[in-house]
């Protein structure tokens, strides 16, 4: 027998122990008590703010710092001086002086 679309949606959730048909079939809820004491152990209150990626690596926090922009703009310099240098020899090779 294979198992509904349901059940199969709900198998990351929802531990297996937890998700057994027979807690909720008319055991008056004594077969709920793992489900409840799950639950009891969670965190209470809202949930910390969270920072994702870059924000969070380089300008949140204790180790916040402006060393990614300089490095960006410094590498941006090189980049367009490396180009600018390499147009102008380019332009003056066959030019005898």
């Amino acid at each position: 027998m294979h198992p509904s679309p349901l059940r199969r949606q709900l198998g990351g959730l929802v531990p297996p122990k937890i998700a057994t048909p027979g807690l909720f079939s008319g055991n008056s809820g004594g077969g709920l008590g793992p489900l409840v004491d799950f639950y009891s152990k969670l965190p209470k209150g809202a949930a910390p703010p969270r920072y994702g990626g870059i924000k969070a690596r380089f300008f949140s926090g204790k180790n916040a710092s402006g060393g990614p922009v300089l490095a960006i703009i410094g590498g941006l310099f090189l980049i367009g001086y490396t180009i600018d240098y390499q147009m102008h020899l380019k332009h003056h090779k066959n030019h005898a002086h």
